[in-house]
């Protein structure tokens, strides 16, 4: 009977002491529980900090909170219980830019009298972008230590479309006269940035461009893992498999130029084709979650989750 109870006891010794605790020292729940929300960002900006701090330079500079996946996504979970989550994925983006520049008024014949300057004229460069995507997902969970490990599936819906708008200050003629040109001086800009590139005589210059509207759907199955180093804070690794279609509508743009008998001022507009892919690969939606990254090699994903 001794010896028995002994081998009890020493049992529930050996499995105390490898077990683990899974409360704070305050009685803060280490892990997930029901109804609790959570928030991931990316983690990987936070080693590169940690990693620095030991190379002995003192001007290292603070890790910044990036989006997930570096594309301005938004990722969150709530839990049903503590082994199930519900996962969101949200993007909604809109964005309206306008920039100016001043060039020489053509309309201005005569020379400036020193200190004036020659009048001039604005040109104008407007820019509209329109990003808007959702997925759903859901999420399990295993594991009863801190080190936990999941699994599931999200779905994905994207939407996106852009248009740019140009007008100028000097009027385009038909014919070269007085204060009046074919070529008016006209301000290139850079599409992307906004940036004027230069400014001089133009016989044709862009008045707008529309794209076509793309739309992408997409499933994605993961499975990943997270140790939590504090309560309800974990670092984890996700790696996912997806596949995604999108198709792109024509696109349009309109550029006034000088042509026909007589001859005239004309608006000259041209379609450019649409597109379509599709794709089945590593994490397709990885690093633009929204998107499409066509036959790229997946990566996965370095994240830090809060859980509240």
């Amino acid at each position: 009977m001794k010896k028995t109870s002994l081998v009890i006891a020493l049992a529930f010794g050996v499995s105390s002491a490898f077990a683990q605790d899974l409360t704070s020292k305050k009685g803060e729940p280490i892990l997930p529980e029901a109804e609790d929300w959570a928030i991931s960002m990316d983690a990987s900006p936070i080693f590169t900090y940690v990693g620095n701090a030991f190379n002995g330079n003192t001007s290292n500079a603070a890790p910044g909170v990036n989006w997930l996946n570096g594309n301005q996504t938004i990722i969150g979970k709530k839990f049903i219980d503590e082994k199930t989550a519900y996962r969101v994925l949200v993007r909604l983006g809109f964005t309206s830019q306008t920039y100016k520049n001043l060039v020489n008024d053509d309309a201005n014949t005569t020379a400036p009298v020193f200190p004036a300057t020659a009048p001039q004229v604005q040109d104008k460069f407007s820019m509209k972008n329109t990003n808007i995507a959702i997925g759903v997902g859901k999420e399990m969970r295993r594991g009863k230590t801190r080190l936990q490990g999941y699994y599931g599936a999200d779905a994905m819906l994207w939407v996106s479309m852009s248009s740019n708008k140009f007008t100028y200050g000097n009027t385009m003629s038909p014919t070269n006269g007085t204060g009046t040109t074919t070529t008016p001086t006209s301000t290139t800009w850079n599409t992307s940035s906004g940036a004027v590139v230069g400014a001089g005589p133009a016989g044709s210059r862009t008045l707008k461009t529309k794209s076509g509207m793309t739309l992408g759907i997409g499933v994605r199955g993961f499975i990943g893992a997270e140790y939590f180093v504090f309560p309800k804070i974990s670092v984890g690794a996700e790696y996912g498999w997806g596949l995604g279609y999108q198709m792109s509508g024509k696109g349009k743009s309109e550029t006034e130029t000088t042509g026909g008998t007589g001859p005239t001022v004309g608006v000259v507009e041209t379609e450019t084709a649409g597109s379509s892919k599709f794709g089945f690969d590593t994490d397709l939606n990885q690093g633009t979650i929204f998107g499409f990254r066509g036959s790229n090699t997946g990566t996965g994903s370095l994240r830090v989750t809060f859980h509240f």
